[in-house]
């Protein structure tokens, strides 16, 4: 599997033609407690940079942008009941929601995970 990053901090592992996004460990603690997860509607096609989730929490609302164009496959339902598990484990089982890639080419403008630590170290 590999996982890359966006400069709005989300991320996107990907196995095969599928990615499985959430938000990174630096944007949950930007954010703080998160009260709130409005997830994609599954079967939804979407593109590069659509708003398609939002998070809210005791700070603020933000919306969050999928890293890939494609089809919502699956959602992280735990989050219904369970919205913080953004904070405590925003990179494994925090994650938001899966997508069936439409073009594998868009990942090549995505950062890897030293070119993300920079980027974060840099803010």
């Amino acid at each position: 599997m590999t996982r890359y990053f966006t400069e709005d901090h989300e991320w996107i592992e990907v196995e095969g033609g599928l990615g499985t996004v959430g938000i990174t460990d630096y944007a949950q603690g930007q954010l703080g407690d998160i009260t709130f997860v409005d997830l994609p509607e599954t079967g939804a096609t979407v593109a590069k940079g659509d708003s398609v989730s939002v998070v809210d929490s005791v700070k603020a609302a933000s919306d969050i942008y999928t890293p890939a164009s494609g089809t919502i496959t699956e959602v992280n339902e735990a989050l219904a009941d369970e919205p913080e598990l953004v904070n405590t484990d925003a990179e494994v089982g925090g994650w938001l929601y899966r997508i069936t890639l439409s073009d594998a080419s868009e990942l090549g403008s995505l950062m890897d995970e030293a070119a993300y630590k920079t980027y974060v170290e840099s803010l």
